[in-house]
């Protein structure tokens, strides 16, 4: 009986074992790249690695705001799989090199759309598939470093078709110049030149398979059909046309370049053969890398949200460097480079938290980031601002390269020369575009000289004590003097009656009327897409000094009260649609709140924080198609929640601390670059425990709500215990 009975526990033991070890998944299968692809997320579901040059996915074909990433999950049609995306922005542009399958149509200058259904619809990070209900045909995507993949399995038919359209284009983008030749019996070559957002786009293409051999190849240039096998035109047409048999699988792996078209073919002639499975797994194992070093322990939804926050956290800078190390420079240039070269940085967002987790998750990537930065500063002569494709766009408020440099510089991170950087730093600081010469003159920007005023002068006074911080570390004590005042200017534009942040003329006298509630999302308005509520508190860099004007810490806190809680109406004829995920005032779908909610710990009243921080954390991130407040925007919207699902966030970006706040998981291991771990443990995890009662490092009380950079650089235990 005895000996029955402990095989039956042993056997219990094992099916219980085993049944736990069948459902224990990695980070990566918690990510859901359909979250933020409804509402006004503007994520994209398609195959990209992390940081990765191409982002193959599907297209809608949809003009609009919502579609700036090619697509939005309310739409039902897909017209092609382009290679080159957006994640989260406001501006619709890229969609280059559009390929799309079908059977029964013939080469004409009519797109070939297909319905589908999201039953038949599937992503993971590095991978895609859909069936397109038009044609029967199955489509998969995944992607390598320089490559997209597709796998398209098609029905029996005389009469299959690859369609590549290099004019194809919505929103901003339009083509001005495309071109497509049949280099050999295998591969097809060409290039999309284009205007959008930014101009002056080169996307250069390779296309191989093995199906081209048996296919017939036909061409369109601005709807005249070729009569050789190359065409040029500004709007380009090809048809790749076989036939093929029931379930047969085509293989199509087409290498990019931003350089020229040997870019291209290097990137297809490094990675030989077609085994599409294999670079599937190749992609999957990379992503689990990156996801990995943060192992967390929560309930599923919660493991849903944070691991694919961490995954659209790891989308942008991308790589822009091709196989050869070749790009095209600011200059519009051919350059090369011996290491990554880095683009797409939407820096007024990810400058306040997407950028400060870089440099605790992949402080490896940030000299090359930083890099990239001063490959772009010779060859412009500034900064990038928000630089695409290595075209300044010039979109957005402030120079928030200099934070992020000044972040890097301050922790120690190495790999890139501090005296450039600091160099190129006071370039940007002193240049006479973008409203700089009039805050030098003036001490803030006068309203009646540059639209955007108030916010214009807000973040260039915190990019100044930024400089300053810099010139400090390097000896620089002229500078510092110089900078640290400049960091002031803030003080210019306060409105001691009022209690805002007010725009003035330069006559020094305040812009009237003057309405709080009042949004312009024009070049007109005095605060860039926001109101005098979300704007008035960008002062990360001097919380104390600016609740002094305010009247004092508890001041301060009662006006942070009063913006989550002041629900009335904005006013105006021009509102930003940009201005959501409201809570009052507080509008976390737009990065200038991000910050907010941790002021009140550094005022001391940190428990207010820590609920408002568990309200947001709960009330603006689902794991639903809309389930992101506003617009990714590169990964800032993720890595706030990121940074707040684990306890803790940069509220001045470039201080090396990280104010506490109010931790959502029950336990995390980080495993560092440098080989140390950080465990973090959370005590008492409640729905209605949002307050931090204690939070001890290695044992002992952290007794100012915040942990430095460095503490965590050095690995340990960060334990809360939490409270109602």
């Amino acid at each position: 009986m005895i000996i029955r009975f402990l095989s039956v526990c042993s056997l219990f033991v094992f099916f219980f074992s085993c049944s736990n070890n069948h459902q224990q998944k990695d980070a990566i299968d918690y990510v859901d790249p359909f979250i933020g692809t409804g509402g006004h997320g503007h994520t994209y579901p398609g195959a990209v690695l992390p940081f990765g040059m191409v982002q193959l996915s599907p297209d809608n074909g949809t003009q609009g705001w919502d579609w700036c990433s090619g697509y939005h999950y309310s739409d039902s049609v897909i017209v092609g799989f382009s290679h080159t995306h957006l994640s989260g922005t406001g501006i619709g542009d890229l969609l280059d090199i559009s390929m799309m399958p079908s059977v029964g149509k013939s080469l004409d200058t009519i797109m070939t759309p297909s319905s589908f259904s999201h039953k038949d619809e599937s992503a993971s990070p590095g991978y895609y598939s859909v069936k397109l209900k038009d044609y029967n045909i199955l489509s998969e995507l995944t992607v390598s470093k320089h490559i997209g993949w597709q796998r398209h399995t098609f029905p029996k038919s005389k009469n299959a078709m690859l369609r590549i359209d290099l004019g194809w284009a919505i929103n901003w983008d339009k083509p001005t110049e495309c071109f497509v030749k049949k280099m050999d019996d295998s591969t097809i070559v060409g290039y999309r030149f284009s205007e959008g957002w930014a101009k002056g786009q080169k996307v250069f293409f390779a296309l191989r398979s093995g199906k081209i051999k048996e296919a017939t190849v036909k061409m369109i240039a601005d709807k005249i059909p070729a009569e050789s096998d190359s065409a040029k035109g500004v709007k380009v047409i090809a048809g790749i046309e076989f036939e093929t048999d029931e379930n047969e699988q085509v293989i199509f792996k087409t290498g990019i370049s931003f350089a020229d078209v040997s870019g291209a073919i290097s990137a297809l002639d490094q990675e030989k053969g077609y085994n599409f499975e294999a670079i599937r797994q190749e992609a999957r194992k990379a992503w689990q890398n990156e996801l990995g070093m943060v192992d967390i322990v929560a309930e599923d939804t919660i493991k849903t949200i944070f691991y694919t926050s961490l995954y659209h956290s790891f989308l942008a800078p991308s790589l822009y460097s091709d196989a050869n190390g070749n790009y095209k420079g600011a200059d519009s240039l051919v350059k090369n480079s011996s290491e990554e070269i880095y683009s797409v940085h939407s820096l007024w967002d990810t400058f306040r938290g997407a950028n400060p987790l870089f440099t605790l998750l992949q402080p490896s990537r940030v000299p090359l980031i930083i890099n990239s930065f001063l490959a772009f500063y010779e060859q412009h002569g500034l900064l990038p601002v928000w630089d695409l494709h290595f075209w300044e766009t010039n979109t957005m408020t402030g120079y928030h390269s200099v934070p992020i440099i000044a972040d890097a510089i301050l922790k120690g991170i190495k790999g890139f020369d501090y005296e450039k950087a600091y160099e190129a730093m006071k370039a940007s600081a002193n240049q006479n575009i973008r409203a700089t010469d009039h805050y030098r003159k003036f001490g803030y920007v006068p309203q009646d000289k540059h639209g955007w005023s108030v916010t214009i002068t807000l973040e260039y006074a915190f990019d100044d004590w930024c400089i300053a911080q810099v010139a400090k570390k390097l000896g620089k004590e002229e500078d510092y003097t110089e900078y640290s005042k400049r960091a002031e200017n803030y003080k210019n534009l306060f409105d001691p009656e009022s209690g805002f942040f007010r725009a003035k003329n330069s006559s020094g006298k305040w812009v009237e009327p003057f309405d709080p509630m009042h949004s312009e999302h024009g070049f007109d308005g005095m605060y860039i897409e926001g109101t005098a509520w979300q704007h008035t508190f960008f002062v990360p860099h001097a919380i104390k000094q600016y609740a002094e004007l305010m009247g004092g810490d508890g001041a301060l806190i009662n006006k942070l009260d009063s913006l989550f809680t002041n629900n009335k109406p904005m006013t105006g004829e021009n509102i930003s649609s940009d201005i959501s995920g409201l809570i009052g005032q507080y509008a976390h779908g737009n990065e200038p709140s991000h910050h907010i909610a941790y002021m009140y710990a550094a005022l001391g009243a940190p428990d207010k924080g820590s609920r408002r921080i568990r309200e947001i954390l709960t009330k603006m991130y689902s794991t639903k198609p809309d389930g992101l407040s506003g617009n990714e925007d590169c990964g800032q919207m993720s890595a706030w929640y990121v940074w707040s699902a684990l306890g803790f966030y940069p509220m001045n970006p470039a201080s090396g601390e990280y104010i506490l706040g109010s931790p959502i998981i029950r336990r995390a291991f980080i495993t560092l670059d440098n080989g140390k771990k950080i465990e973090i443990l959370v005590n008492g995890l409640d729905k209605d425990k949002a307050v931090i009662q204690s939070a001890k490092w290695n044992g002992l009380i952290l007794e100012k709500n915040k942990i430095t950079h460095a503490e965590l650089m050095e690995g340990g235990k960060l334990e809360f215990t939490l409270t109602n």
